[in-house]
């Protein structure tokens, strides 16, 4: 049974990581992700056909290229749709039926969405952000009650807090914008899900990261800017997998 749904949920994740493809690319531009109602290419504006809407599938059997036009698909489509059918299955196998399975699911989208938007446009949409938070919101209410879920709340506007105070020493040493508006509200699911501690986890996990992931992409082009939001929900996501009980850690490191 449980193959059964891990198939399942991997299906239901690449069907869902194409239409978070759409909401990656239309967001940023301002673009309705409802109208036009079809998915097209990008290139040509041919309007795509069932069997080129299959995910990953489609990409392999037209061998990259729009059957329209020829020209190249980029490979962006296919590894989202992937990844996120991968994390879908990973996050089943994790929590199987539960409410934190609906969390992982929801950490899972927001990881795809941020991906395709702040990769390609420097953006984060603040409704993937809000709606995100709003899901959160309402399964942790539904776990733990109504003071559970003003607890998580109040974490989450604690390392929203941190952040922004980040923020404005960045933008003070580096006399330049460090860190986008959009990345602060991250910090705010980051609390609101994994607590307080493990959201200061959060800041230092992203940024080790991020720092040789940077460091690699600025000798290939100096000129290019590397958005924080995509290392942001990884460690989220990396956290929440994990499970960690920080203070139970902590003690026991003390202990030793």
């Amino acid at each position: 049974m449980d193959i059964y749904y891990l198939v399942i949920f991997f299906i239901l994740g690449t069907v869902l990581g194409s239409f978070y493809n759409v909401v990656g690319f239309r967001l940023p531009k301002e673009e309705s992700i409802t109208n036009p109602k079809h998915s097209y290419c990008p290139n040509c504006k041919h309007k795509l056909g069932v069997l080129e809407l299959i995910p990953i599938l489609s990409f392999l059997f037209q061998g990259g290229k729009c059957k329209h036009c020829k020209k190249p698909i980029s490979i962006f489509y296919p590894f989202i749709e992937l990844l996120t059918g991968g994390l879908f299955a990973v996050c089943y196998y994790s929590y199987r039926f539960s409410p934190d399975l609906i969390i992982a699911l929801t950490l899972v989208s927001l990881f795809s969405i941020v991906i395709v938007s702040d990769l390609n446009y420097l953006i984060i949409p603040d409704e993937v952000t809000l709606i995100s938070i709003l899901i959160c919101a309402g399964t942790i209410l539904y776990r733990d009650g109504f003071d559970g879920m003003i607890t998580a709340l109040g974490n989450g506007v604690l390392l929203f807090g941190i952040m922004y105070c980040l923020m404005l020493l960045g933008d003070t040493l580096f006399k330049k914008e460090s860190l986008g508006g959009a990345d602060i509200k991250l910090m705010f699911v980051s609390g609101m899900t994994l607590g307080p501690l493990l959201g200061v986890v959060v800041i230092f996990i992203s940024s080790v990261v991020a720092l040789p992931v940077s460091v690699l992409l600025y000798t290939v082009n100096k000129e290019k800017l590397i958005p924080f939001g995509p290392f942001i929900v990884f460690a989220i996501l990396f956290l929440f997998f994990l499970k960690v009980d920080v203070l139970r850690l902590l003690e026991f490191i003390l202990a030793k």
